[in-house]
């Protein structure tokens, strides 16, 4: 198994400020020698999530979130150590080179393959967009564009192109650039002719259509979706890229990359269908916006939604596909306790045609009016139903049943009730009787909050800042008997961890390589204890009551021994001299230190 070498740990740790990485997913504000703001781990309206730059350090005093940057990429990206040093290193320019014990890891050569795909990806875009903005062939998709006032500027800035109605113009330049057909394949940006076989022809996937780059959340190529100019028979209007190791739809949501900040701000996500809508709301100054990779949103696009924003504000086209495409996004937002509402479009027109008609203002308004998705879904249901009727009562009763089993959360689920059984004139204990329980084992969401070990005592905190703050109370402590010492006594874990370590105090880089070797639960409780202040530098006299504890457990241990029964006349001499000798030792730790005394 191949593993990253500790130096190249330290070298990227110092590479990466934690305030501008942090900085780069949400706003921080300055405040004295750190920055704050609200944490992103859990809902606050005060902020309590303190970034410390002189320390390299992060820590939420509301749930006591904390650590190195390493822990925070793999935290908020939901990502291993492996990966979130590999996203660290890629964005300080640093290669990673594995070391290994054996054979050539799995891991390495998944990366490897990422890497060429990524490059493949990127150069990709640029092919596309050079066609777009300077090809003959490209000049209906250049001017279909105009026609849906997408502007040169933001061409450029979403990176569109063109793929030319051609079976292997893509192959071909591909080909030139060096990358075999088996990449390609792997790239999905190239069919076989017979999918059934492992080779044989290829083709180009994306013909005749404009290209939007589809990015992961730091901005990377990772697929492309590929729009119809004419409207064909049997020809889908847009066209995804495949699974890949890159690309997973169901996991990705469009426009992340830039809306991230925006969606952060406004704690609510205005959800579009297609990307030239999202393209559109965004150059129009609406900038939360997200679009699924699809109609309807997944468990894996919500999860990731629920980092950024509280409440999702659907808003899919008028007609019946779009309702249903709203219906189906219900459960994934619901059960990541996401607030959904719904934004009605006019029939006919969806957010980028509302949006060039009748100005920002309008369709922000409708935004703001949009209404929470049952109160939607019971008017929809309900407006050609007779309630006088029995049967269509319980009808619509029974299909609120199933969606209102969506929701987790108990009490907006009451709420909905109350609402859904006032507006079907039915008892809420009737239509709560009939709501489906649904169990959900496994959910992603579902974890334990894991307790911090118990507080050290003071001097065991204050020595383990010391050892991390200063050379010369680490170099104190290292000459010391603490390998004697410490084993008897409670709370000295993270004490013995920092000693046995190469960790060097001061030394930013160092302490985040050395955090990263911790379990979370673990790290959390160095980041907390990073926050304090250390009363002194004074190191000696915290270390000699330290030995005087540790004495005086191991006197009470021979002492309690002495009073077991079955001893042997030897076994009591010398438990006598063993408590003689810790009596004395406890004496001479108890008297002042004289300038050359350890």
């Amino acid at each position: 198994m191949g593993t990253i070498p500790q130096e190249t740990i330290e070298q990227i740790a110092a590479a990466n400020d934690i305030v501008e990485v942090i900085g780069s997913y949400f706003p921080l504000k300055r405040a004295g020698a750190n920055f704050k703001a609200l944490c992103p781990f859990h809902q606050e309206k005060t902020p309590s999530f303190i970034v410390s730059p002189s320390r390299q350090t992060f820590h939420c005093f509301g749930c006591g979130a904390g650590g190195s940057v390493f822990r925070f990429v793999m935290d908020y990206e939901h990502v291993d150590f492996p990966a979130a040093v590999r996203k660290l290193a890629a964005r300080a320019g640093i290669a990673v080179v594995t070391e290994y014990r054996g054979g050539a890891a799995d891991e390495d050569r998944r990366h490897a393959t990422r890497q060429m795909l990524l490059k493949l990806h990127a150069e990709a875009a640029e092919w596309f967009h050079e066609n777009l903005l300077q090809q003959q062939f490209a000049r209906p998709a250049r001017d279909y564009l105009e026609r849906r006032g997408i502007s040169p500027q933001t061409i450029e800035r979403w990176k569109l192109g063109f793929a030319p109605e051609s079976w292997d113009a893509f192959l071909t330049w591909a080909l030139a650039q060096g990358y075999t057909r088996a990449q390609l394949v792997q790239s999905g940006l190239v069919k076989l002719r017979d999918e059934n076989r492992l080779q044989g022809d290829v083709y180009d996937r994306f013909r005749a259509r404009i290209m939007f780059p589809i990015c992961n959340d730091i901005g990377e190529v990772i697929a492309f979706s590929g729009r119809i100019l004419k409207e064909e028979e049997g020809a889908a209007k847009y066209l995804n890229s495949p699974e890949t190791p890159l690309f997973r739809k169901g996991e990705v949501l469009f426009g992340l990359h830039k809306s991230k900040r925006a969606l952060i701000e406004a704690n609510c996500a205005i959800v579009c269908e297609g990307q030239l809508d999202l393209i559109s709301l965004f150059e129009a100054g609406i900038r939360n916006v997200v679009a699924p990779q699809g109609t309807a949103f997944t468990d894996s696009q919500a999860r990731v939604l629920k980092r950024f924003v509280q409440e999702v504000v659907l808003c899919f086209d008028a007609d019946a596909a779009g309702q249903k495409a709203a219906e189906r996004s219900l459960d994934a937002l619901l059960q990541n306790d996401l607030i959904v509402r719904v934004a009605e479009m006019p029939p006919g027109d969806d957010p980028d045609s509302l949006v060039r008609r009748e100005g920002v203002e309008t369709f922000e308004k409708r935004i703001a009016a949009a209404r929470d998705f049952f109160d939607y879904w019971i008017e929809r249901e309900t407006a050609d139903v007779d309630l006088r009727s029995l049967s269509a009562k319980v009808r619509v009763a029974r299909r609120a049943a199933e969606i209102i089993a969506h929701i987790h959360d108990p009490i907006m689920r009451g709420e909905v009730v109350n609402r859904v059984s006032a507006r079907l004139g039915v008892a809420s204990a009737e239509l709560k009787a009939i709501v489906p329980e649904r169990i959900r084992q496994g959910s992603p969401r579902e974890t334990t909050s894991l307790e911090p070990p118990t507080v050290a005592p003071d001097d065991t905190a204050l020595l383990c800042l010391l050892a991390l703050r200063s050379e010369k109370a680490h170099h104190y402590l290292k000459s010391q008997n603490w390998r004697e010492v410490l084993p008897h006594l409670p709370y000295t874990y993270f004490l013995q961890r920092i000693l046995e370590s190469g960790v060097r105090p001061n030394d930013s880089s160092s302490l985040s390589a050395f955090m990263s070797t911790l379990p979370p639960e673990e790290e959390q409780v160095l980041s907390g204890w990073l926050c304090l202040k250390t009363p002194s530098d004074e190191v000696e006299v915290p270390w000699q009551r330290l030995r005087s504890a540790a004495v005086r457990r191991q006197l009470e241990a021979a002492q309690a021994r002495l009073g077991a029964p079955g001893l042997t006349a030897g076994e009591i001499t010398n438990l006598q001299k063993e408590i003689v000798d810790l009596r004395q030792q406890l004496h001479e730790l108890s008297q002042p230190a004289g300038p050359t005394d350890n």
